[in-house]
């Protein structure tokens, strides 16, 4: 009844945080792609736009979908690697 999470192994752990590292390393290049191309039609569309507003755009851009992808994919480690089901066995959610 009492079932350890996968985390709880070290290979498994192991395995798990890598995988979300790498995921972490896409999401980066990723964004950094989207904001570019964002800045790039901005700046073509407003020609007078200054560099300090141009870095606040990416520092602000680059900070919600970095910290939007690290939240999900520390929810999809937690699901994946079975971390929910053991917490529920051990504290149960009454309906």
């Amino acid at each position: 009844m009492d079932r350890p999470s996968a985390l709880e192994d070290p290979d498994y752990a192991a395995f798990a945080w890598a995988r979300y590292r790498k995921l972490m390393l896409w999401m980066t290049l990723f964004s950094m792609v989207v904001v570019a191309v964002i800045l790039t039609l901005l700046k073509t569309s407003i020609p007078s736009l200054p560099i300090l507003i141009m870095v606040m755009i990416f520092v602000g851009l680059m900070v919600t979908l970095l910290l939007t992808a690290a939240l999900m994919g520390l929810v999809f480690l937690s699901s994946g690697s079975g971390h929910d089901e053991s917490v529920i066995e051990i504290d149960p959610v009454e309906p």
